[in-house]
């Protein structure tokens, strides 16, 4: 069973103020810098496989520096890149607060496209993919999927079997953890947007899932049997 670590990027200067999507060179500022140092911290003594991340600058510049303390490689995938916002990427979020589709994305984003851009549909179906694959590839071990604040939520909504409507309800800051086990019957989330330290995650600690984990080995042999 593969355990996923869901990292939304620190903080920028844009953060909160304006829609930048998939623009390149939006860098973290110093606050973000902090709040990517403090990961190396905050997953001490948490065993991690591998490291997966958006292309984005201010993705991969949150989980350099714990790749950096583990000796990990960052791998990038376009999988996890922020959603194609379209004719709405650089607009300001007050500006687009105003416009009447700005309902539409807050109540019923199942049936929003971004004028030339993604439909959230689209994006849950390509994240929750490739966080299921790299689950599946990464199965006995932790990985690490630093991303975006909307592709984090679209996930966790799909884990939680919380109708797409409803993902505005999740709330991720900025370098919040989620946490996601995944190769069982079920899937199972463990955490969501935490902001503090992991120490349930370490290695020395019993881990809580285990029964979960055990539980699914004897329903799987009573199938069998």
């Amino acid at each position: 069973m593969g355990l996923v670590f869901l990292v939304r990027h620190g903080l920028t200067a844009q953060t909160g103020r304006v829609l930048y999507g998939r623009t390149p060179g939006i860098e973290l500022d110093a606050r973000g810098k902090a709040q990517a140092e403090s990961l190396v911290d905050r997953f001490d003594g948490v065993r991690v496989s591998a490291i997966y991340s958006s292309p984005l600058e201010r993705c991969r510049g949150t989980v350099e520096p714990l790749a950096a303390a583990r000796r990990l490689d960052i791998r990038a995938d376009d999988a996890f890149l922020e959603m194609e916002a379209g004719a709405w990427t650089g607009r300001t979020l007050a500006q687009l607060r105003r416009t009447k589709a700005w309902r539409t994305v807050q109540q019923t984003p199942s049936d929003f496209v971004f004028p030339g851009g993604e439909a959230f549909m689209d994006a849950q179906a390509r994240v929750v993919t490739a966080i299921d694959r790299l689950a599946t590839r990464h199965r006995k071990g932790s990985i690490v999927v630093a991303t975006h604040g909307d592709i984090v939520r679209i996930a966790l909504a799909h884990y939680l079997a919380t109708p797409l409507d409803d993902f505005q309800r999740i709330v991720i800051d900025t370098a919040a953890v989620s946490v996601v086990l995944l190769g069982g019957t079920l899937p199972h989330v463990l955490l969501v947007n935490d902001t503090g330290g992991l120490d349930r995650f370490r290695a020395e600690h019993t881990a809580p899932w285990e029964a979960t984990k055990s539980a699914d080995r004897r329903r799987a042999g009573k199938v069998r049997g």
